[in-house]
Protein backbone atom coordinates (compact mmCIF):
# COMPACT_ATOMS: atom_id res chain seq x y z
CA UNK A 1 0.00 0.00 0.00
CA UNK A 2 1.48 3.76 -1.01
CA UNK A 3 1.97 6.27 1.64
CA UNK A 4 1.05 9.73 1.06
CA UNK A 5 3.13 12.13 2.52
CA UNK A 6 2.09 16.07 3.43
CA UNK A 7 3.14 18.59 1.54
CA UNK A 8 5.96 20.12 3.55
CA UNK A 9 5.13 23.83 2.94
CA UNK A 10 1.91 22.84 4.76
CA UNK A 11 3.34 22.11 7.69
CA UNK A 12 4.97 24.97 8.25
CA UNK A 13 2.19 27.26 7.80
CA UNK A 14 0.83 25.44 10.58
CA UNK A 15 3.64 25.80 12.67
CA UNK A 16 3.86 29.39 11.80
CA UNK A 17 0.55 30.19 12.89
CA UNK A 18 0.79 28.19 16.45
CA UNK A 19 3.93 30.04 17.39
CA UNK A 20 2.00 33.32 17.88
CA UNK A 21 -0.87 31.96 19.64
CA UNK A 22 1.41 30.34 21.96
CA UNK A 23 3.06 33.91 22.42
CA UNK A 24 0.04 35.59 22.99
CA UNK A 25 -0.78 33.02 25.85
CA UNK A 26 2.41 34.07 27.82
CA UNK A 27 1.54 37.52 27.39
CA UNK A 28 -1.76 37.70 28.85
CA UNK A 29 -0.38 36.15 32.49
CA UNK A 30 -0.44 39.55 34.24
CA UNK A 31 3.48 40.47 36.10
CA UNK A 32 3.89 39.76 39.61
CA UNK A 33 4.28 43.49 41.19
CA UNK A 34 8.07 44.33 42.39
CA UNK A 35 8.34 43.98 46.39
CA UNK A 36 10.18 47.16 47.79
CA UNK A 37 12.94 47.02 50.45
CA UNK A 38 11.87 49.86 52.93
CA UNK A 39 12.97 51.56 55.62
CA UNK A 40 10.94 51.46 58.90
CA UNK A 41 10.64 51.90 62.77
CA UNK A 42 8.25 50.69 65.02
CA UNK A 43 6.89 53.57 66.76
CA UNK A 44 7.27 54.05 70.77
CA UNK A 45 6.10 56.03 73.62
CA UNK A 46 9.12 58.39 74.26
CA UNK A 47 8.15 58.97 78.34
CA UNK A 48 9.36 55.23 78.58
CA UNK A 49 13.09 56.57 77.99
CA UNK A 50 12.82 59.33 80.35
CA UNK A 51 14.62 59.52 84.06
CA UNK A 52 14.29 61.84 86.92
CA UNK A 53 15.52 64.95 87.53
CA UNK A 54 17.10 66.96 90.04
CA UNK A 55 15.56 70.66 90.95
CA UNK A 56 15.21 72.45 94.34
CA UNK A 57 11.77 73.88 95.79
CA UNK A 58 11.24 77.44 95.35
CA UNK A 59 8.64 79.66 95.79
CA UNK A 60 6.71 81.53 92.98
CA UNK A 61 6.30 84.58 94.26
CA UNK A 62 9.26 86.63 96.59
CA UNK A 63 9.57 89.76 97.58
CA UNK A 64 12.65 92.19 98.40
CA UNK A 65 11.79 94.40 100.86
CA UNK A 66 13.78 98.05 101.52
CA UNK A 67 13.39 101.10 103.46
CA UNK A 68 11.98 104.36 100.78
CA UNK A 69 14.32 106.54 103.11
CA UNK A 70 17.60 106.68 103.64
CA UNK A 71 18.82 106.32 107.09
CA UNK A 72 20.73 104.00 110.01
CA UNK A 73 19.25 100.77 110.77
CA UNK A 74 19.09 100.46 114.10
CA UNK A 75 16.96 97.21 114.37
CA UNK A 76 16.58 93.80 112.23
CA UNK A 77 13.63 91.78 113.97
CA UNK A 78 13.62 88.56 111.45
CA UNK A 79 16.66 86.67 110.51
CA UNK A 80 17.07 83.75 107.25
CA UNK A 81 14.75 80.91 107.79
CA UNK A 82 11.92 82.95 109.81
CA UNK A 83 8.13 82.70 109.24
CA UNK A 84 6.80 86.10 109.32
CA UNK A 85 3.20 87.34 109.16
CA UNK A 86 1.55 90.18 107.29
CA UNK A 87 2.02 93.67 109.18
CA UNK A 88 4.72 92.03 111.12
CA UNK A 89 8.05 94.52 111.68
CA UNK A 90 11.10 93.19 110.12
CA UNK A 91 13.57 96.31 110.52
CA UNK A 92 13.43 99.66 111.55
CA UNK A 93 15.76 102.97 111.07
CA UNK A 94 16.75 105.76 113.49
CA UNK A 95 14.15 108.10 113.63
CA UNK A 96 15.38 110.89 115.05
CA UNK A 97 16.00 113.48 112.68
CA UNK A 98 12.40 112.46 111.37
CA UNK A 99 10.87 112.71 114.51
CA UNK A 100 12.29 116.27 114.94
CA UNK A 101 10.97 116.94 111.69
CA UNK A 102 7.54 116.26 112.64
CA UNK A 103 7.73 118.07 115.62
CA UNK A 104 8.24 121.59 113.52
CA UNK A 105 5.94 120.98 111.42
CA UNK A 106 3.56 120.44 113.85
CA UNK A 107 4.47 123.65 115.72
CA UNK A 108 4.35 125.78 111.97
CA UNK A 109 0.81 124.02 111.74
CA UNK A 110 -0.34 125.35 115.08
CA UNK A 111 0.85 128.75 114.29
CA UNK A 112 -0.77 128.82 110.93
CA UNK A 113 -3.83 128.02 112.30
CA UNK A 114 -3.73 130.43 115.16
CA UNK A 115 -3.45 133.31 112.25
CA UNK A 116 -6.18 131.97 110.39
CA UNK A 117 -8.33 132.21 113.05
CA UNK A 118 -7.29 135.98 113.72
CA UNK A 119 -7.34 136.57 110.19
CA UNK A 120 -10.97 135.54 109.88
CA UNK A 121 -11.95 137.62 113.31
CA UNK A 122 -10.32 140.30 111.71
CA UNK A 123 -12.29 140.10 108.78
CA UNK A 124 -15.64 138.95 110.41
CA UNK A 125 -15.26 143.36 112.10
CA UNK A 126 -14.59 144.78 109.06
CA UNK A 127 -17.40 142.95 107.61
CA UNK A 128 -19.60 144.84 110.40
CA UNK A 129 -17.80 148.17 110.29
CA UNK A 130 -18.24 148.08 106.63
CA UNK A 131 -22.12 147.92 107.28
CA UNK A 132 -22.52 150.33 109.60
CA UNK A 133 -20.41 152.86 107.18
CA UNK A 134 -17.73 153.41 109.66
CA UNK A 135 -14.66 151.43 107.45
CA UNK A 136 -14.58 151.96 104.01
CA UNK A 137 -14.76 148.23 101.17
CA UNK A 138 -10.77 148.52 100.60
CA UNK A 139 -9.89 147.42 104.31
CA UNK A 140 -12.72 144.96 104.36
CA UNK A 141 -11.01 143.32 100.47
CA UNK A 142 -7.39 143.73 102.74
CA UNK A 143 -8.85 141.89 105.75
CA UNK A 144 -10.48 139.43 103.15
CA UNK A 145 -7.17 138.93 101.68
CA UNK A 146 -5.43 138.34 104.83
CA UNK A 147 -7.99 135.75 105.70
CA UNK A 148 -7.53 133.67 102.49
CA UNK A 149 -3.54 133.96 102.69
CA UNK A 150 -3.86 132.65 106.36
CA UNK A 151 -5.97 129.47 104.73
CA UNK A 152 -3.52 128.57 102.54
CA UNK A 153 -1.28 128.55 104.76
CA UNK A 154 -2.73 126.17 106.86
CA UNK A 155 -3.53 124.51 103.78
CA UNK A 156 -0.03 123.93 102.65
CA UNK A 157 0.89 123.46 106.79
CA UNK A 158 -1.31 120.55 106.65
CA UNK A 159 0.62 118.95 103.30
CA UNK A 160 3.77 119.39 104.90
CA UNK A 161 3.31 118.20 108.17
CA UNK A 162 1.39 114.66 106.68
CA UNK A 163 4.32 114.60 104.34
CA UNK A 164 6.74 114.48 107.77
CA UNK A 165 4.44 111.79 109.39
CA UNK A 166 4.33 109.52 106.04
CA UNK A 167 8.16 109.63 105.83
CA UNK A 168 8.86 108.87 109.49
CA UNK A 169 6.12 105.75 108.71
CA UNK A 170 9.30 104.44 106.27
CA UNK A 171 11.32 103.92 109.22
CA UNK A 172 9.74 101.18 109.89
CA UNK A 173 10.15 97.85 107.11
CA UNK A 174 6.78 95.94 108.05
CA UNK A 175 5.71 92.29 106.09
CA UNK A 176 3.36 93.39 103.56
CA UNK A 177 2.20 89.01 103.30
CA UNK A 178 2.56 86.10 104.90
CA UNK A 179 5.67 84.24 104.39
CA UNK A 180 9.70 82.94 105.11
CA UNK A 181 12.69 85.07 105.09
CA UNK A 182 14.79 83.57 102.12
CA UNK A 183 17.64 86.79 102.67
CA UNK A 184 18.58 89.58 104.73
CA UNK A 185 20.63 92.49 103.11
CA UNK A 186 21.64 94.67 105.43
CA UNK A 187 22.70 94.06 109.18
CA UNK A 188 22.61 96.73 112.36
CA UNK A 189 24.63 99.84 112.34
CA UNK A 190 24.62 99.82 108.28
CA UNK A 191 23.31 103.29 106.60
CA UNK A 192 21.03 102.06 103.91
CA UNK A 193 19.91 104.08 100.86
CA UNK A 194 15.80 104.70 99.06
CA UNK A 195 15.11 101.14 97.82
CA UNK A 196 17.96 99.00 98.81
CA UNK A 197 16.90 95.22 99.71
CA UNK A 198 16.79 94.64 103.15
CA UNK A 199 14.65 91.92 103.70
CA UNK A 200 13.38 89.23 101.12
CA UNK A 201 10.44 87.39 101.69
CA UNK A 202 9.05 84.29 100.09
CA UNK A 203 5.48 83.23 99.87
CA UNK A 204 5.29 79.65 100.61
CA UNK A 205 1.61 79.26 99.88
CA UNK A 206 2.70 78.24 96.22
CA UNK A 207 5.88 76.45 95.78
CA UNK A 208 7.56 75.58 92.49
CA UNK A 209 10.55 72.31 91.71
CA UNK A 210 12.93 74.20 89.80
CA UNK A 211 14.55 71.77 87.50
CA UNK A 212 17.71 71.96 84.39
CA UNK A 213 16.08 69.36 81.85
CA UNK A 214 18.40 68.66 78.62
CA UNK A 215 16.91 70.38 75.99
CA UNK A 216 16.33 67.25 73.54
CA UNK A 217 13.82 66.57 76.05
CA UNK A 218 12.56 70.31 77.35
CA UNK A 219 11.36 70.87 73.83
CA UNK A 220 8.75 67.99 74.13
CA UNK A 221 7.31 69.69 77.45
CA UNK A 222 4.60 72.07 77.41
CA UNK A 223 2.80 74.14 79.93
CA UNK A 224 0.28 71.97 81.34
CA UNK A 225 2.29 68.73 81.24
CA UNK A 226 1.91 66.49 84.55
CA UNK A 227 4.86 65.60 87.11
CA UNK A 228 5.39 63.56 89.90
CA UNK A 229 8.19 65.81 92.04
CA UNK A 230 9.11 63.72 95.22
CA UNK A 231 11.97 64.34 98.15
CA UNK A 232 15.40 62.52 97.37
CA UNK A 233 15.72 62.24 101.57
CA UNK A 234 12.47 60.43 101.16
CA UNK A 235 11.02 59.60 97.89
CA UNK A 236 7.84 58.04 99.73
CA UNK A 237 6.79 61.34 99.76
CA UNK A 238 5.32 62.42 96.53
CA UNK A 239 3.60 65.86 95.58
CA UNK A 240 1.49 65.86 92.08
CA UNK A 241 2.81 69.17 89.77
CA UNK A 242 2.27 70.90 86.68
CA UNK A 243 4.52 72.42 84.38
CA UNK A 244 4.13 76.57 84.14
CA UNK A 245 7.03 77.05 82.79
CA UNK A 246 10.07 76.13 80.13
CA UNK A 247 12.53 78.57 78.88
CA UNK A 248 12.59 79.43 75.51
CA UNK A 249 16.16 79.25 75.06
CA UNK A 250 18.89 76.69 76.48
CA UNK A 251 22.00 77.52 78.56
CA UNK A 252 24.52 77.98 76.18
CA UNK A 253 27.13 75.97 78.76
CA UNK A 254 25.03 73.12 79.59
CA UNK A 255 22.68 72.56 76.88
CA UNK A 256 19.72 72.56 79.50
CA UNK A 257 16.54 74.48 79.63
CA UNK A 258 15.44 75.57 83.32
CA UNK A 259 11.48 74.26 83.81
CA UNK A 260 9.38 75.68 86.84
CA UNK A 261 7.24 73.19 87.76
CA UNK A 262 4.07 74.61 90.08
CA UNK A 263 3.69 72.30 93.55
CA UNK A 264 -0.01 71.28 93.62
CA UNK A 265 -0.76 70.96 98.02
CA UNK A 266 2.40 69.97 98.50
CA UNK A 267 3.01 68.48 102.19
CA UNK A 268 4.89 70.38 104.93
CA UNK A 269 8.13 68.66 104.29
CA UNK A 270 8.51 70.35 100.81
CA UNK A 271 10.18 72.94 102.37
CA UNK A 272 11.82 75.89 100.65
CA UNK A 273 15.32 75.03 99.62
CA UNK A 274 14.82 71.40 99.48
CA UNK A 275 16.38 69.36 96.88
CA UNK A 276 13.59 67.46 94.73
CA UNK A 277 13.35 64.81 91.81
CA UNK A 278 11.23 65.33 89.49
CA UNK A 279 9.73 62.94 86.65
CA UNK A 280 7.12 63.34 84.37
CA UNK A 281 3.73 61.03 85.05
CA UNK A 282 3.73 57.89 82.78
CA UNK A 283 1.44 58.69 79.43
CA UNK A 284 2.10 63.00 79.37
CA UNK A 285 5.16 62.09 77.56
CA UNK A 286 4.12 59.43 75.76
CA UNK A 287 4.38 60.97 72.33
CA UNK A 288 5.20 59.80 69.07
CA UNK A 289 7.96 61.35 66.94
CA UNK A 290 8.89 60.34 63.54
CA UNK A 291 12.03 61.73 60.89
CA UNK A 292 10.21 64.27 58.73
CA UNK A 293 11.42 61.83 55.80
CA UNK A 294 8.15 59.46 57.65
CA UNK A 295 5.62 62.56 56.30
CA UNK A 296 3.82 62.74 52.98
CA UNK A 297 1.57 66.29 52.59
CA UNK A 298 -0.75 66.05 49.75
CA UNK A 299 -3.71 68.36 49.19
CA UNK A 300 -3.15 70.06 52.66
CA UNK A 301 -3.58 66.62 54.11
CA UNK A 302 -0.50 64.86 55.99
CA UNK A 303 -0.21 60.93 55.63
CA UNK A 304 2.36 58.19 56.61
CA UNK A 305 2.73 54.62 55.51
CA UNK A 306 2.02 52.05 58.12
CA UNK A 307 3.60 48.30 57.16
CA UNK A 308 1.05 45.97 57.21
CA UNK A 309 3.68 43.08 58.35
CA UNK A 310 1.19 39.81 58.02
CA UNK A 311 0.28 40.76 54.48
CA UNK A 312 3.60 42.97 53.57
CA UNK A 313 2.51 45.87 52.09
CA UNK A 314 1.73 49.47 53.15
CA UNK A 315 -0.93 51.11 54.21
CA UNK A 316 -1.19 54.96 53.67
CA UNK A 317 -2.71 56.74 57.37
CA UNK A 318 -3.91 60.16 57.46
CA UNK A 319 -2.52 61.57 60.60
CA UNK A 320 -2.93 64.84 62.93
CA UNK A 321 0.98 66.41 62.84
CA UNK A 322 1.90 68.96 66.19
CA UNK A 323 5.10 70.81 66.48
CA UNK A 324 8.37 69.69 65.04
CA UNK A 325 10.92 68.76 67.69
CA UNK A 326 14.22 69.18 65.46
CA UNK A 327 14.51 66.57 62.44
CA UNK A 328 11.34 64.82 63.69
CA UNK A 329 7.54 65.88 63.98
CA UNK A 330 5.53 64.76 66.79
CA UNK A 331 2.14 62.82 65.59
CA UNK A 332 -0.96 63.52 67.65
CA UNK A 333 -3.27 61.03 66.17
CA UNK A 334 -3.63 58.75 63.29
CA UNK A 335 -1.48 55.67 64.35
CA UNK A 336 -1.22 53.50 67.24
CA UNK A 337 2.36 52.71 69.30
CA UNK A 338 3.67 49.84 68.38
CA UNK A 339 2.94 50.26 65.03
CA UNK A 340 5.99 49.91 62.05
CA UNK A 341 5.68 53.14 60.07
CA UNK A 342 7.76 53.76 56.76
CA UNK A 343 10.59 56.48 57.48
CA UNK A 344 12.17 56.86 53.91
CA UNK A 345 11.15 56.88 50.27
CA UNK A 346 7.34 57.73 51.12
CA UNK A 347 6.91 60.01 48.03
CA UNK A 348 7.26 57.00 45.68
CA UNK A 349 4.85 54.67 47.54
CA UNK A 350 1.27 53.80 47.34
CA UNK A 351 -1.05 52.68 48.96
CA UNK A 352 -0.97 48.95 48.99
CA UNK A 353 2.26 48.01 47.58
CA UNK A 354 3.96 45.13 48.14
CA UNK A 355 7.47 45.80 50.71
CA UNK A 356 10.39 44.10 52.29
CA UNK A 357 11.16 45.49 55.32
CA UNK A 358 15.00 46.33 55.95
CA UNK A 359 16.89 47.28 58.45
CA UNK A 360 15.22 49.01 61.98
CA UNK A 361 16.54 52.51 62.57
CA UNK A 362 16.10 53.50 65.85
CA UNK A 363 15.14 56.63 66.32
Amino acid sequence: MKRTAAPFPALVAALLLTVPLLAGCREEEPAPPPVRPVLSVVVAPQAQRTAGFTGIVEPRFSRELGFRVLGRMIARNVDVGQPVTKGQLLASLDPTALTLTVRQLQAEYAKSEAQLANAAATRERQQVLVERRVNSQAELDAAEEARASAAGAVSRGRASLDKAREQLSYTRLVSDTDGIVTAVGAEVGQTVTAGQTVVTVAQAEIREAVVDIPDEIAQRLREGDRFEVSLQVDPSIIAESVVREVAPEADAATRTRRVRITLEDPAPAFRIGTTVTARPKAGDLQSIDLPNTALLEEDGKTFVFVVDEAAKVVRRRPVVVGDAVGAQFRIQSGIDIGSRVVTAGVHTLKDGDAVKIGEEIVP
